[in-house]
């Protein structure tokens, strides 16, 4: 018995000590980050070799799916909206499946990315986009498989795919211009309703210049169709702060009208009590 303990303390160590031992993969994981204009792209693929074997038209049959690359489909990640062949598709992750060809591809944007190869049924509803790629036949070979981030530009590049002696490559476009110009339209115009009225909350709340607070809270209120009951209460505790009880109660009894007819009994007790703290009749 005791040998037979012996053995099997043997060969649970040395099964410790197998599992702790780390292999290079086959197909090593690829995480590349690409600023595209103002647009933050990832992409997430893993890569096989050809190892000697042709691979497209074999390897990777012609005219059928494939996960574009090895493991877990291709996932590429858009932090804002895109255009891909003319189709909007919102920021979010997308699994890049692809269909090669001899002569062209079609490249597909999928929305479920919680694929380990291709999907076990193909969901037409979750395809973002599609676009043909002409094929470019390269000059040289490349032994392992590659994607790239091509033709940077301010508002698109392409993504591109080389393996063996072929080149796709898919355009996408992002909204530079259209976040540039609402920058610059909103920085023309000045600050807004919502700018000035949060800087005076800053100002009220950290005991600073509570003139400057005032002056920013009442600009703000000028900007404002009809000011809620919340910004009318924080009107209000800049007035008293200020020294300006009659206009702290105003204000204060306007915010408590605007609470009781929202049905919110927080604000409604807080504008009373502050009322009753002011001295108002």
């Amino acid at each position: 018995m005791k040998k037979i303990a012996l053995v099997l303390i043997a060969v649970f160590a040395l099964t410790e000590v197998q599992a702790q031992i780390e292999t290079p993969q086959p197909s090593p994981f690829t995480k590349m980050e690409q600023k595209v204009g103002l647009t933050d792209v990832t992409l997430e693929y893993s890569r096989p070799s050809a190892r000697g074997r042709e691979v497209f038209g074999n390897l990777v049959p012609f005219d059928k799916l494939w996960r574009t690359g090895a493991n877990k489909n291709t996932i590429i990640t858009f932090s804002d909206a895109v255009t891909i062949g003319g189709k909007e598709v919102k920021a979010g992750s997308y699994a890049v499946f692809t269909k090669p060809g001899a002569t062209s591809w079609e490249v597909v944007f999928y929305a479920d990315t919680n694929n380990w190869g291709t999907p076990s049924a193909w969901d037409e509803s979750k395809v973002a986009a599609t676009i043909k790629a002409d094929v470019v036949k390269m000059p040289m070979k490349i032994e392992t498989f590659t994607m790239t981030f091509d033709d940077l530009t301010s508002g698109s590049a392409v993504l591109g795919i080389l393996w063996e002696d072929v080149y796709v490559g898919a355009k996408f476009e992002v909204p530079t211009d259209k976040k540039v110009t609402a920058a610059i339209t909103r920085s023309m115009n000045g600050p807004s309703a919502q700018d000035y009225y949060a800087s005076a909350v800053y100002y009220s709340a950290e005991g600073k210049d509570i003139n400057q607070a005032k002056t920013w809270m009442e600009k703000a209120m000028s900007m404002m169709e009809k000011p809620a009951f919340y910004q009318l209460r924080q009107l209000s505790l800049i007035y008293a702060k200020a020294g300006d009880k009659k206009k702290a109660i105003e204000t204060a009894k306007k915010s408590l009208a605007g609470s009781k007819e929202a049905g919110n009994a927080d604000y409604v007790k807080m504008n009373e009590d502050s009322l009753k703290e002011w001295g108002a009749k």
